[in-house]
Protein backbone atom coordinates (compact mmCIF):
# COMPACT_ATOMS: atom_id res chain seq x y z
CA UNK A 1 0.00 0.00 0.00
CA UNK A 2 1.07 3.34 -0.99
CA UNK A 3 2.24 5.67 2.14
CA UNK A 4 1.52 9.08 1.80
CA UNK A 5 3.62 12.33 3.48
CA UNK A 6 0.99 15.24 3.46
CA UNK A 7 -0.11 18.36 4.71
CA UNK A 8 -3.85 18.86 5.39
CA UNK A 9 -4.12 22.41 4.38
CA UNK A 10 -1.10 22.52 1.43
CA UNK A 11 -2.48 22.82 -1.72
CA UNK A 12 -0.08 20.26 -3.08
CA UNK A 13 -1.00 18.01 -0.90
CA UNK A 14 -4.08 18.17 -1.77
CA UNK A 15 -3.60 17.39 -5.32
CA UNK A 16 -3.06 14.05 -4.40
CA UNK A 17 -5.40 13.25 -1.74
CA UNK A 18 -8.32 14.51 -4.38
CA UNK A 19 -6.39 12.27 -7.11
CA UNK A 20 -6.78 8.92 -4.55
CA UNK A 21 -9.92 9.77 -3.51
CA UNK A 22 -11.24 10.08 -7.30
CA UNK A 23 -9.67 7.06 -8.36
CA UNK A 24 -10.30 5.12 -5.62
CA UNK A 25 -6.53 4.57 -4.38
CA UNK A 26 -5.97 2.88 -0.47
CA UNK A 27 -3.23 4.48 1.09
CA UNK A 28 -1.90 5.00 4.46
CA UNK A 29 -1.50 9.20 5.41
CA UNK A 30 1.20 10.73 7.35
CA UNK A 31 0.10 14.13 8.28
CA UNK A 32 3.33 16.51 8.77
CA UNK A 33 3.05 20.18 9.83
CA UNK A 34 5.91 21.94 8.22
CA UNK A 35 5.12 25.08 10.06
CA UNK A 36 6.80 22.89 13.17
CA UNK A 37 9.74 21.80 10.92
CA UNK A 38 8.43 18.25 10.48
CA UNK A 39 9.85 17.78 7.02
CA UNK A 40 13.15 19.08 7.74
CA UNK A 41 14.28 15.99 10.40
CA UNK A 42 16.82 13.53 9.67
CA UNK A 43 14.51 10.92 8.88
CA UNK A 44 12.13 12.77 6.25
CA UNK A 45 15.37 14.31 4.74
CA UNK A 46 16.59 10.97 4.12
CA UNK A 47 13.62 10.35 2.07
CA UNK A 48 13.23 13.65 0.38
CA UNK A 49 16.39 15.85 0.05
CA UNK A 50 14.36 18.84 -0.57
CA UNK A 51 11.93 18.55 2.99
CA UNK A 52 8.83 19.15 0.70
CA UNK A 53 5.37 17.57 0.64
CA UNK A 54 3.48 15.81 -0.60
CA UNK A 55 6.00 12.73 -1.20
CA UNK A 56 4.66 9.49 -1.77
CA UNK A 57 5.77 6.04 -1.25
CA UNK A 58 5.14 3.82 -4.21
CA UNK A 59 7.17 0.70 -2.63
CA UNK A 60 8.92 0.07 0.45
CA UNK A 61 11.96 2.54 0.20
CA UNK A 62 11.31 4.14 -3.20
CA UNK A 63 10.03 7.71 -2.66
CA UNK A 64 8.22 10.26 -5.43
CA UNK A 65 7.87 13.99 -4.61
CA UNK A 66 6.93 16.64 -6.23
CA UNK A 67 2.72 16.81 -6.64
CA UNK A 68 2.37 16.98 -10.37
CA UNK A 69 5.09 14.34 -11.15
CA UNK A 70 3.20 11.96 -8.26
CA UNK A 71 -0.58 12.93 -10.37
CA UNK A 72 1.32 11.40 -13.42
CA UNK A 73 2.33 8.29 -11.44
CA UNK A 74 -0.89 7.67 -9.97
CA UNK A 75 -3.29 8.40 -12.52
CA UNK A 76 -0.86 6.57 -15.67
CA UNK A 77 -3.79 4.33 -17.57
CA UNK A 78 -6.82 6.02 -16.29
CA UNK A 79 -8.91 8.90 -17.91
CA UNK A 80 -7.47 10.98 -15.35
CA UNK A 81 -3.97 11.23 -17.38
CA UNK A 82 -4.79 11.87 -21.50
CA UNK A 83 -2.77 9.00 -23.16
CA UNK A 84 -3.39 10.75 -27.27
CA UNK A 85 0.43 12.36 -28.16
CA UNK A 86 -1.16 16.18 -28.27
CA UNK A 87 -3.74 15.82 -25.18
CA UNK A 88 -0.72 14.59 -23.27
CA UNK A 89 1.28 17.44 -24.10
CA UNK A 90 -1.39 20.04 -23.53
CA UNK A 91 -1.89 18.59 -19.83
CA UNK A 92 1.62 18.90 -19.59
CA UNK A 93 1.41 22.44 -20.50
CA UNK A 94 -0.71 23.54 -17.95
CA UNK A 95 0.63 21.09 -15.43
CA UNK A 96 4.00 23.16 -15.98
CA UNK A 97 2.00 26.83 -15.97
CA UNK A 98 0.21 25.65 -12.77
CA UNK A 99 3.74 25.64 -10.93
CA UNK A 100 5.27 28.47 -12.81
CA UNK A 101 2.72 30.62 -12.88
CA UNK A 102 0.19 29.86 -10.81
CA UNK A 103 1.75 28.35 -7.58
CA UNK A 104 4.38 30.70 -6.78
CA UNK A 105 1.85 33.22 -6.49
CA UNK A 106 -1.02 32.48 -5.28
CA UNK A 107 0.54 29.30 -3.00
CA UNK A 108 2.96 31.76 -1.64
CA UNK A 109 0.19 34.42 -1.06
CA UNK A 110 -1.94 31.66 0.71
CA UNK A 111 0.93 30.57 2.89
CA UNK A 112 2.23 33.72 4.21
CA UNK A 113 -1.75 35.82 4.57
CA UNK A 114 -3.25 32.65 6.28
CA UNK A 115 -1.10 30.06 7.22
CA UNK A 116 1.74 31.88 9.02
CA UNK A 117 1.01 34.38 12.03
CA UNK A 118 2.83 37.51 10.82
CA UNK A 119 3.37 36.36 7.55
CA UNK A 120 1.55 39.57 6.04
CA UNK A 121 3.77 41.80 8.12
CA UNK A 122 6.91 39.48 7.33
CA UNK A 123 6.03 39.93 3.53
CA UNK A 124 4.44 42.88 2.63
CA UNK A 125 7.21 43.83 0.32
CA UNK A 126 6.20 40.76 -1.97
CA UNK A 127 2.42 41.16 -1.63
CA UNK A 128 2.09 43.62 -4.68
CA UNK A 129 3.64 41.25 -7.03
CA UNK A 130 2.05 37.97 -5.75
CA UNK A 131 -1.13 40.04 -6.61
CA UNK A 132 -0.14 41.14 -9.91
CA UNK A 133 1.37 37.95 -11.00
CA UNK A 134 -1.60 35.88 -9.66
CA UNK A 135 -4.06 38.04 -11.65
CA UNK A 136 -2.24 37.66 -15.13
CA UNK A 137 -2.03 33.65 -14.12
CA UNK A 138 -5.89 33.68 -13.39
CA UNK A 139 -6.30 35.67 -16.69
CA UNK A 140 -4.96 33.59 -18.85
CA UNK A 141 -6.88 30.40 -17.40
CA UNK A 142 -10.30 32.32 -17.19
CA UNK A 143 -9.34 33.21 -20.99
CA UNK A 144 -9.16 29.76 -21.91
CA UNK A 145 -11.87 28.29 -20.47
CA UNK A 146 -14.19 31.50 -22.08
CA UNK A 147 -13.59 28.09 -24.74
CA UNK A 148 -13.45 25.17 -23.23
CA UNK A 149 -14.85 23.02 -20.19
CA UNK A 150 -11.56 21.89 -19.18
CA UNK A 151 -8.01 22.68 -19.76
CA UNK A 152 -6.50 19.37 -21.86
CA UNK A 153 -8.43 16.77 -23.99
CA UNK A 154 -11.84 18.04 -23.84
CA UNK A 155 -12.46 16.61 -20.54
CA UNK A 156 -11.33 16.35 -16.44
CA UNK A 157 -7.93 15.19 -16.15
CA UNK A 158 -5.12 15.57 -13.22
CA UNK A 159 -4.36 19.02 -15.12
CA UNK A 160 -7.65 20.21 -13.87
CA UNK A 161 -6.52 19.05 -10.71
CA UNK A 162 -3.56 20.78 -10.85
CA UNK A 163 -5.21 23.62 -11.75
CA UNK A 164 -7.77 23.25 -8.80
CA UNK A 165 -5.97 23.03 -5.97
CA UNK A 166 -4.76 26.54 -5.40
CA UNK A 167 -7.86 28.01 -7.53
CA UNK A 168 -10.43 27.52 -5.34
CA UNK A 169 -9.02 28.59 -2.18
CA UNK A 170 -7.82 32.17 -4.32
CA UNK A 171 -9.99 34.10 -2.04
CA UNK A 172 -7.95 32.90 1.17
CA UNK A 173 -5.77 35.10 0.56
CA UNK A 174 -7.11 38.22 -1.24
CA UNK A 175 -7.28 37.14 -4.47
CA UNK A 176 -11.22 38.17 -5.87
CA UNK A 177 -12.64 35.89 -8.79
CA UNK A 178 -15.73 38.34 -9.90
CA UNK A 179 -14.11 39.44 -12.46
CA UNK A 180 -13.85 35.73 -13.47
CA UNK A 181 -16.94 34.12 -14.40
CA UNK A 182 -15.36 31.42 -16.60
CA UNK A 183 -13.35 30.07 -13.69
CA UNK A 184 -15.87 30.39 -11.59
CA UNK A 185 -18.09 28.39 -13.72
CA UNK A 186 -15.31 25.89 -13.87
CA UNK A 187 -14.57 25.82 -10.17
CA UNK A 188 -18.51 24.19 -10.26
CA UNK A 189 -17.72 21.79 -12.86
CA UNK A 190 -14.54 20.32 -10.47
CA UNK A 191 -16.72 20.36 -7.39
CA UNK A 192 -19.68 18.43 -9.30
CA UNK A 193 -16.90 15.56 -10.14
CA UNK A 194 -17.63 11.80 -9.02
CA UNK A 195 -15.48 11.13 -5.95
CA UNK A 196 -14.60 15.39 -5.28
CA UNK A 197 -13.34 15.39 -1.64
CA UNK A 198 -12.76 19.25 -0.25
CA UNK A 199 -9.58 20.12 0.69
CA UNK A 200 -10.61 19.89 4.53
CA UNK A 201 -11.51 16.35 4.47
CA UNK A 202 -10.00 13.44 6.43
CA UNK A 203 -10.24 10.04 5.66
CA UNK A 204 -10.99 7.37 8.25
CA UNK A 205 -8.29 4.92 8.59
CA UNK A 206 -10.28 1.94 8.08
CA UNK A 207 -11.41 3.12 4.70
CA UNK A 208 -8.18 4.60 3.48
CA UNK A 209 -6.71 0.32 4.44
CA UNK A 210 -9.93 -1.50 2.73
Amino acid sequence: MYTLYSMQWSGNSYKVRLAMAQLGIPYKLVELDILKGETRTPEFLAMNPSGRIPLLEVAPGRYLPESNAILWYLAGGTPLAPDNRIDRAEALQWMFFEQHSLEPNLGNARFWLTLVKGGRTLHEHAIEDWMEQGYQALGVMDQHLRTYDFFAANRYTIADIALYAYTHVAHESDFNLNAFPAIRAWLRRIADQPGHISMDWQPKAAAMAE
